[in-house]
Parts: structure tokens; C-alpha cells; sequence
């Protein structure tokens, strides 16, 4: 049976391997590492990470680099030789992945103006191609403020890469964006990799999953649908929650309703 998963994002501002290592201990057993700082991503901090997840027989879907908000200048730039230089340094983050087991890397992408549509395609191809070199597949992320939180460019996304892109879903990117979220899903199709877990309400975008209104049996009945396989990570903000044991409450409630849809 699937299990909810949570990203290590949680607890920030905890340091990464602290917020592992108690979210670990609460009884968590699958992650999303959230990197925030160079060193995270390099040995001998790498090695920490990984030696915690060994200790607590937990396993590592996905990991999500600091630098999303800079990726329109690193990645989804005009100025080609500093998108190679961007395609190099992302190298680091597809080793890191490599190190700690996981085979996602989320993207954020362009939140700006400055390269078409076409151009953009392009660059997230180049880029995706090259973590299939490392086993590693650069899933897209729909975002708030970014060129991702279109469900009609997700569409046009997947239509024109075909086999060649992956996304990440995230129920409170697409509530904030003011986009229905089932609309996103759909949009995502059979595309879907990773699943960013969270709800929300009238007056609150992102909620603990059990604390909102969300559909969540419309929503994974979708996700079957499309043959979904991948994870279910909560993904909120440290101000979501008062208490460690909210979290666990709330995976609980998910893993009830989970164990309907994907036994």
C-alpha cells in the first residue's frame, strides 16, 4: 500500500537533516529533501543526510534545489552561456540525488518574462534529457507566479514533449494561482510523477491535508485514472501546523482515504 510521505520543507527553518531526522523519528518513512544551502548537496553534509535515512529505513522520492526561484536566470535564460553553466551546476543536485536514492528533481522553472514559449520547451528538454543521463527525471512543477501555473501551458507543455516531461502536482500552487486544481490534474495527465500533498479552504490556500475542504476521493480518483504510481508528500508551511503530532494526524487521515483508491 502507498504511503504519505512528507518534504523535509515542513520544519524550515530546521536545518534539512535535523527536520529529516525528527520527522524520521515521529515515524515518517518516505521524504522529499529540500535543499537550502550550497552545502547541502556537497560532502561531507550529503553524507549526514544519507547516514540519517539508513538509521531510520526511510527512503528519498525526491529532492528540490534552493535555486527554483533563480531558474529563469540559470536555466530559462537568453543568454546561452550561462545556461550551460546553469545545465552544469544543476549536475550537482542530479549526483546528490543519486547519493540519497531518490529519481526526482522538482523544477520550478521561468517566472518572468524573457524567452517564448517555444524557447522554453526547448530548454526543458535539454535540461531533462540530461538528468535522464543520471537516472534522475526533472519533473516541472506547477507554481504561483510562474509560466507552470497555466493549466493551458501544462497542456500545450505535455502535448508538444510527449514522452520527454514530468510534472509535479501541488494542490496549494494551483489554489493560489487561482486555477481549480482538478483542472490542473487533468492537465498533467499521465505526466504526473510526484504529488505534493495539502488542502485548503475558503479563507486559507494551504491547510494540512484533513484541516480544508479538499475533494481528496474526486482527486485520487483522477490520479487512478491516469495510472498514477509515484508519491503522496505533505507540503506545507511551518506555520500550518502548531504541533509535530498535527502532521501525523493528518498523514493518518490520508493514508485512511489513500488505502481506498490505491491499495
Amino acid at each position: 500500500m502507498m504511503q504519505c510521505g512528507i518534504s523535509t520543507s515542513c520544519l524550515y527553518p530546521m536545518e534539512t537533516k535535523d527536520s529529516l531526522d525528527t520527522l524520521a523519528s515521529t515515524g515518517f518513512q518516505v521524504f522529499e529533501v529540500f535543499f537550502n544551502t550550497f552545502r547541502e548537496f556537497q560532502f561531507p553534509y550529503l553524507a549526514e543526510i544519507k547516514k540519517c535515512v539508513d538509521a531510520h529505513g526511510a527512503v528519498i522520492k525526491s529532492v528540490h534545489p534552493f535555486t527554483s526561484a533563480f531558474e529563469s536566470a540559470l536555466i530559462f535564460t537568453n543568454y546561452y552561456t550561462r545556461f550551460l553553466d546553469g545545465l552544469e551546476f544543476y549536475k550537482q543536485y542530479f549526483d546528490a540525488a543519486n547519493v540519497l536514492g531518490a529519481n526526482i528533481m522538482v523544477l520550478h522553472g521561468q517566472n518572468y518574462r524573457g524567452i517564448d514559449e517555444n524557447e522554453y520547451m526547448e530548454k526543458y528538454l535539454t535540461l531533462y534529457q540530461l538528468g535522464k543521463q543520471y537516472g534522475i527525471t526533472v519533473a516541472q512543477e506547477n507554481v504561483n507566479g510562474f509560466r507552470s501555473a497555466d493549466p493551458a501551458f501544462i497542456r500545450r507543455m505535455r502535448e508538444c514533449l510527449q514522452d520527454e516531461c514530468a510534472f509535479v502536482f501541488d494542490i496549494k500552487q494551483a489554489v493560489r494561482a487561482g486555477k481549480d486544481p482538478y483542472n490542473m490534474c487533468d492537465a498533467m495527465g499521465e505526466k504526473i510523477v510526484h504529488v505534493h500533498m495539502n488542502d485548503n479552504s475558503v479563507s486559507e490556500d494551504c491547510l494540512l491535508p484533513g484541516y480544508g475542504t479538499m475533494d481528496y476521493p474526486r482527486l485520487l480518483g483522477q490520479l487512478k485514472q491516469n495510472g498514477y504510481s509515484g508519491a503522496f508528500i505533505i507540503e506545507v508551511y511551518r506555520k500550518n501546523f502548531v504541533e509535530l503530532r498535527e502532521l501525523n494526524k493528518s498523514a493518518l487521515y490520508f493514508n485512511e482515504i489513500l488505502s481506498k483508491y490505491f491499495a
